[in-house]
């Protein structure tokens, strides 16, 4: 990876971090539901007016959209409501990185090598550590939706390296039409699950003491968390192996655990540090060790047009 490709990951690190603060600010005042879909809502009516449809398969968009759309933040948003710690949310939400290595070699033939598997046995274990210690303090419920999320996120991963791999695609645009996928099936799903006028009444009182810094978490996530952050992390998976850009996700927890702890005073426990770091060294190993050299070459950069992002 290039320096300017790490640049863009450190960059896509900061502005997820600081997105859980977002989301919590956000989850204070909406439904989980109908919050995720309208994050995606703002952006796509936009989208189908000016952005041209990427030439991609429909399949691997809608892979791409329902993995990182639906699946991940409709299990992220309900567990983040029904309980789970914001800094401890993006800790737990990184196991998308060995579950994408493993979708990897399942789906892509990318090879998986017996330091890899003991890498995710070490994950898994710092995952148990974790469960363990939730068990004590709370429901264990809002820990296993958040690694449900983590796996609709690896989905995800992989619908957007086989969309735009060789393909001249333009990342930004591939993400920005990624949010046409998921806003029906979720604002469905708040319908069923939240009632049907729960969030549009939420939506209403966008002037109240909990709203006006909801619609502030909300252009957040929409331009930086969604536009900025997933079109870098679009960009730099169509250009690499999932293995090799799976690990930038793993620093995330590291902004969002700092930024819990200054801006929401959420002081995780000794036993949840432990095992997030269990799990941030089984998720390196997994998604590094073992890498051949030459699995960088397999997507060459020229092959992928750069994104217009200033």
């Amino acid at each position: 990876m290039t320096n300017r490709d790490r640049l863009f990951g450190l960059t896509v690190v900061l502005l997820w971090g600081l997105n859980f603060i977002a989301i919590r600010v956000g989850l204070d005042h909406f439904p989980p539901l109908f919050f995720a879909a309208l994050r995606f809502a703002v952006l796509a009516v936009p989208v189908l007016v000016f952005v041209p449809r990427p030439s991609v398969p429909a399949r691997w968009l809608l892979l791409y959209g329902t993995g990182f759309g639906v699946l991940q933040f409709a299990f992220l948003f309900t567990a983040m409501r029904a309980g789970m710690p914001t800094g401890l949310a993006s800790l737990v939400l990184q196991s998308s990185a060995p579950f994408t290595v493993v979708l990897g070699a399942l789906l892509l033939g990318e090879r998986l090598r017996p330091i890899q598997l003991g890498g995710l046995v070490v994950a898994v274990v710092g995952i148990v550590v974790i469960g363990a210690d939730r068990m004590h303090v709370a429901p264990l419920l809002p820990l296993l939706l958040t690694l449900a999320g983590g796996l609709g996120w690896a989905f995800g991963n992989i619908g957007s390296r086989l969309a735009a791999a060789g393909r001249g695609v333009n990342p930004l645009h591939l993400t920005l039409w990624m949010t046409v996928v998921p806003p029906l099936p979720l604002f469905a799903l708040s319908a069923l699950t939240e009632g049907p006028a729960t969030g549009w009444r939420a939506l209403a009182d966008i002037a109240s003491p909990t709203g006006w810094p909801a619609s502030i978490g909300l252009a957040y996530i929409v331009a930086l968390g969604t536009v900025a952050g997933s079109g870098l992390w679009t960009f730099l998976m169509s250009r690499y192996p999932a293995g090799t850009v799976a690990p930038l996700s793993l620093l995330v927890p590291v902004v969002g655990i700092a930024a819990a702890w200054a801006l929401l005073d959420e002081t995780p426990t000794a036993w949840q540090l432990i095992g997030g770091a269990i799990v941030i060294a089984g998720a390196f190993v997994a998604t590094t060790g073992g890498r051949a050299p030459r699995a960088e070459k397999t997507t060459a950069p020229d092959r992928v047009a750069e994104p217009a992002l200033s």
